[in-house]
């Protein structure tokens, strides 16, 4: 099988080298738990969306993305429409919220709303959603690493663990932040050299590429029909990734701690919206390149996949096989890029919500110091269980594009998040008791549906397997209707 040049490996090898180095340069004195969870309050909004962008994508976007496209059609961008509605909702009804008060994760606001059992409980769901998606992330970087350097799964997954670890733990968040951009400026700069040398291997350019995926429907975005069945349509992106992103973006630790790193609320909103922009940018880009390479390796029909074990190794193999030399290890380093940017930040946002949720309530009298040791050991921890989930997603293997399948593992969690936040921000009679009913009753249903989906649980006969693209919306209405009800029935009982 076809490896990379050793120029291109020695490219691979000097970028891991040099981002862990520039990582580590943001070691502080500061011992705070702002400096190491929120980076002091003091990075630009620029920076924050960014980050946000890098978080947001992470290496399954650009192996996953381009054979979404390659299989069908422009279809995902429907649901980053609704990611853009969901930013503005998030703007104008979580970020004033986060920012009234000092706030480290976003289960204390939960907390400020409802109490300390409800605090512990979507906290602990967050770690636990968390960590599975990001194994499966995390095990994307296998795929990659595994084409163009020959190395096993294993070592591939441990070795950028190892060294993301390294500079996470010693920088926290400012050392997240900032190696997020340099490393989100390398592979968006990788992606346009891949398109361009995509079109250089097409006889016509992309002037032929664009005539016949164009004639094929390859770019084809929009579609009205109304199914809960199929995962991209019109409904389901504007609905669906609407609650998604105000799940993802407005509930889950990963993300809100980029939001309170900035020094302000019209900064963070600045962030977010910005970031919204580039990455409707980003995925058009990748999709581009998923038709691109359909036309390139023959125009398969039906969603084949010739010579491949799945779409989501099509790009990977091209760079590595295609690509020349030099360009090839750059591209490589900017998927590793992807990948390590991701992993930063799950470790910095497990570790912060193991802290600021658990640790802190138990010992409410601990220095910065003792706050700020854990937060380290914390680190190394989440990035062993994370290490762990990620081999076990090798040995299971996975079907179909592990983009959908680590968004589909969060939605599961996303929509009981979501569903709590809403009956704490849109309501003031739901109760403590009601809002866990509720979660755990949207949290159940999702439980189910995504059981159904994977075929772990047999497929009920007026049930069929719901996309993943609904979970976040059905799990919320699940929340907030049993939470409002449980609410109002005991708020009546205790007036009796």
């Amino acid at each position: 099988m076809t490896r990379l040049h050793p120029i291109d490996l020695a490219i691979v090898a000097a970028y891991l080298i040099g981002i862990t180095l520039f990582g580590l340069r943001f070691r502080s004195q500061d011992k705070s738990l702002s400096s190491y969870f929120l980076g002091g309050k003091t990075i630009p909004w620029w920076a924050i969306a960014l980050s946000i962008v890098s978080a947001e994508t992470s290496t399954l976007t650009i192996v996953s993305i381009p054979g979404v496209a390659f299989t069908s059609n422009f279809g995902f961008l429907q649901l980053v429409i609704g990611y853009m509605i969901g930013r503005l909702i998030i703007c104008i009804l979580f970020l004033p919220r986060y920012f009234h008060g000092e706030l480290f994760t976003a289960y204390q606001l939960i907390r400020n709303r409802f109490g300390s059992t409800l605090q512990t409980v979507t906290a602990g769901l967050f770690l636990i959603t968390r960590a599975a998606a990001e194994g499966v992330r995390v095990f994307a970087i296998s795929i990659v690493v595994g084409l163009a350097i020959g190395t096993n799964d294993i070592l591939s997954i441990a070795i950028i663990s190892a060294l993301t670890l390294l500079y996470t733990f010693e920088g926290g968040m400012t050392a997240v932040i900032w190696t997020d951009v340099v490393q989100m400026t390398l592979y968006i700069a990788g992606t346009l050299v891949a398109l361009i040398t995509l079109g250089t291997h097409v006889p016509g350019g992309w002037s032929h590429i664009h005539e016949v995926a164009s004639a094929a429907g390859k770019f084809h975005m929009l579609d009205f029909s109304f199914s809960l069945v199929k995962t991209y349509t019109f409904w389901a992106g504007i609905l669906g990734g609407t609650f998604l992103t105000m799940a993802s973006h407005g509930t889950d630790q990963l993300m809100v701690q980029r939001l309170l790193a900035a020094k302000d609320l019209k900064e963070s909103r600045l962030a977010l919206l910005a970031s919204g922009g580039v990455v409707f940018v980003q995925f058009l880009l990748f999709l581009i390149i998923g038709a691109g390479l359909w036309v390139f390796y023959g125009m398969p029909i039906g969603g084949a996949t010739p010579g491949f074990t799945s779409a989501d190794r099509i790009f990977p193999s091209f760079i590595v096989r295609e690509m020349p030399t030099g360009i090839a290890g750059l591209l490589i380093a900017a998927i590793l890029a992807a990948a390590m940017s991701n992993l930063s930040a799950a470790l910095n946002s497990l570790s912060s919500t193991t802290v600021v949720d658990f640790y802190m309530r138990l010992r409410p009298n601990a220095t910065d110091k003792e706050r700020t040791s854990l937060s380290r050991v914390s680190t190394g921890v989440w990035a062993v269980v994370l290490f762990a989930i990620a081999v076990y997603s090798v040995f299971v293997g996975g079907k179909g594009h592990v983009v959908e399948m680590g968004l589909s593992i969060a939605s599961v969690a996303y929509g009981a998040l979501l569903g709590v936040f809403l009956l704490g921000t849109l309501t003031k009679f739901a109760t403590q008791a009601g809002a866990i009913a509720g979660m755990i009753c949207g949290f159940a249903v999702n439980l189910t549906l995504w059981l159904i989906s994977i075929k772990l649980l047999p497929s009920i006969s007026w049930l069929p397997p719901i996309a993943y693209t609904w979970y976040v919306l059905i799990g919320s209405a699940v929340t907030v209707g049993v939470g409002s009800m449980v609410s109002m029935i005991s708020s009546r009982t205790s007036l009796e």
